[in-house]
């Protein structure tokens, strides 16, 4: 049984790379259903326009995050507490990501680093968004920021 479900679309990240996330990401939360989210990529004129429906900020942004569950962060996650939020295979859906590869192209290079790398760390920085995690205050970008370079190591992916 997986514990950690990607439903991905498209080729930008190929099944060998969700199969190496998800592993990276079972037992990282306590719970007796296996967490699911849904990933999608986008192109920046999509990313901007969900940006300004879903957060009214009219502008490109490299990820977006669309949490199903409240208050989990930290917690064990019960099945049974969320019976509106399984899906037809028993996953418990924690939310959607979308990432625009464009904007993660720009970053990458920007930053000096692999578009692999940056990807990578914008699907991690997106499921911890699901997961409760957030940047509002130093403390909480630094404990989000724990969490995010754990799975990374996990996958191998490393600072380049």
């Amino acid at each position: 049984m997986r514990e950690f479900v990607i439903y991905c679309d498209g080729e930008e990240f190929p099944s060998s790379r969700i199969e190496s996330l998800e592993k990276a990401m079972a037992g990282f939360v306590k719970t007796d259903t296996p967490l699911a989210v849904e990933i999608v990529f986008v192109d920046g004129e999509e990313i901007q326009r969900l940006n300004r429906e879903m957060r009214d900020t009219d502008k490109v942004t490299d990820v977006l995050s669309f949490p199903s569950l409240d208050g989990i962060k930290g917690k064990a996650i019960c099945g049974a507490e969320y019976p509106f939020d399984v899906d037809e295979e028993g996953n418990l859906l924690i939310g959607s990501i979308a990432v625009c590869c464009d904007r993660a192209r720009e970053q990458a290079e920007e930053y000096g680093h692999s578009y692999e790398r940056e990807l990578h760390y914008l699907l991690v920085h997106g499921i911890m968004h699901c997961l409760g995690y957030d940047h509002m205050t130093d403390e909480d970008k630094r404990e989000m920021r724990e969490k995010e370079e754990y799975v990374l190591q996990k996958l191998g992916i490393t600072r380049e």
